[in-house]
């Protein structure tokens, strides 16, 4: 049978409307369009580079530390990890819970503190840092006395350690990747001469004669002696470092159990739906390979 030419365009466009319909039901990236009738430009860009990536097409080079990988959609291409960004933003923009906050009170050259930031909190804040928060604050068993001008602070492990915890403090305050600055000089052999390295492979941007001149100033000397106002504060007082709170409580079951596995403690308190990464189910099969 013949159609007429009418007929045809009609058949022509319910195949076009169909295929759409198939693309919008099988395509993961899609949904998330829904959610965002805002952007839908900027997705359909991200959809094309995305399946451009999926070729093989997108460039190797990746210059970017991993921090930043997820900082804009040509810096996920490069470093090869769009899929991996947009499954975290979009497990972001679902959370409906607060983060589980971990606080520790640390000090820069305390070698249970070095350990425990190196091996325990920093690897669980990468695998759970959409449901849970960090904050550090060095200070831990020092001293202070007030001179009339400004706050002498008196450190357990010495002068150097002062000198750390300075630098660590005056980095928390300049930059957001501080902490992936301080867990790199926690991990070195010599954590004051390894800063400044450390400050430039995770924060390029940063100006280091900035840094030391908070460290050396005004700005460095108040910020410190904000630290040493929070840790006396704590209660229970603390009584050893590093000290941990969860959600603003210190218990030594809490203690314990944060120093074993801050991994399992964490996906034990958050209160929202298991992640994936906590054991709970694959929720953005789409975006599998």
């Amino acid at each position: 049978m013949t159609l007429s030419p009418n007929s045809q365009s009609e058949a022509r466009e319910r195949s076009r409307g169909s295929a759409v319909q198939y693309l919008k039901r099988r395509s993961g990236l899609w949904r998330c369009v829904k959610h965002f009738e805002k952007m839908k430009a900027a997705l359909l860009l991200l959809l094309a580079v995305w399946l451009n990536s999926q070729a093989g097409h997108c460039s190797s080079s990746c210059s970017s530390p991993p921090h930043r990988w997820c900082s804009s959609l040509e810096t996920a291409v490069q470093c090869g990890v769009l899929k991996q960004c947009l499954m975290s933003n979009f497990t972001r923009a679902h959370l409906k819970e607060d983060p589980v906050q971990v606080e520790v009170y640390i000090e820069s050259l305390c070698p249970d503190c070095r350990m425990f930031v190196s091996e325990m909190l920093f690897p669980t804040w990468l695998m759970l840092n959409d449901i849970m928060t960090v904050t550090l604050v060095p200070y831990g068993n020092a001293e202070e006395t007030f001179d009339g001008k400004k706050y002498i602070f008196e450190c357990q492990h010495g002068e150097q350690e002062c000198l750390g915890n300075m630098i660590e403090t005056c980095l928390l305050n300049m930059t957001k990747a501080a902490f992936q600055i301080i867990n790199c000089m926690e991990s070195a052999a010599d954590v004051i001469k390894a800063a400044e390295s450390c400050a430039n492979a995770y924060s390029p941007e940063l100006d280091w004669a900035g840094v030391m001149t908070c460290v050396k100033g005004d700005l460095g000397n108040a910020l410190m002696h904000q630290n040493a106002l929070k840790t006396k504060a704590l209660k229970p007082p603390h009584e050893y470092v590093p000290w941990i709170t969860i959600n603003g409580e210190h218990t030594e079951q809490i203690q314990q159990k944060a120093e074993s596995s801050l991994f399992t403690l964490v996906c034990s308190m958050y209160k929202g739906p298991k992640t994936e990464a906590c054991g709970g189910l694959q929720r953005h099969s789409s975006f599998r390979d």
